[in-house]
Parts: C-alpha cells; sequence; structure tokens
C-alpha cells in the first residue's frame, strides 16, 4: 500500500460523486464497509472530527453504490439497511429519480 499523502473531506467526496453527503457518512459510519485506512478522522478540536476518505476509500465507496444499484430493489434494500431515518431515505430516492 502505498503511503497516504492526501485525503478528501466526506463534504468534497459527496460533491465529487454527485452523492448526498448523510447517505456517505452512514455508509463509511461502519469500519466493516471500507478497507482498513481508506477512511480517516481528521480531529479539528478536542470533541471535533470530520472524516476524510483516501483515494482508495472513494473508489471503494463508488464501487459500493455502483453494486447497490444494480436493481431498484438492491438499491431500496440498500437504503434501508445503511439509514435509520426515513426522510432521508425519502430524498436519496427521489433525487435518484432525477
Amino acid at each position: 500500500m502505498a503511503t497516504v499523502t492526501h485525503v478528501f473531506s466526506i463534504d468534497y467526496v459527496a460533491k465529487l460523486l454527485d452523492e448526498d453527503v448523510e447517505l456517505l457518512q452512514a455508509i463509511v459510519s461502519n469500519d466493516d464497509n471500507l478497507s482498513y485506512g481508506s477512511s480517516i478522522s481528521v480531529y479539528t478540536g478536542p470533541d471535533e472530527a470530520i472524516t476524510s476518505l483516501t483515494r482508495d476509500g472513494i473508489e471503494e465507496l463508488e464501487q459500493i453504490l455502483t453494486n447497490a444499484r444494480r436493481t431498484a430493489d438492491e438499491w431500496n434494500d440498500f437504503l434501508e439497511a445503511f439509514i435509520d431515518d426515513g426522510e432521508l431515505i425519502a430524498r436519496i430516492k427521489a433525487k435518484s429519480q432525477r
């Protein structure tokens, strides 16, 4: 594995991928979803941190989302598995239909 020299904030990754930042946060909040070292917490204060991704982490995230979107049923199951907020699920589904 190459040395990590830069990372991308989850907010920036959401813009790059044209995805909802809360969806990405839900995915990366579970350490089992991405390979070790693909997501990094950057502490911005004593009790504040932002999640950042390496280039490999972005690629893994893209692959997860691509696989989840193979069919409408798989996408719905994926959203239900990762997100507990019904309003957020509805917003993501609406965006997907555009």
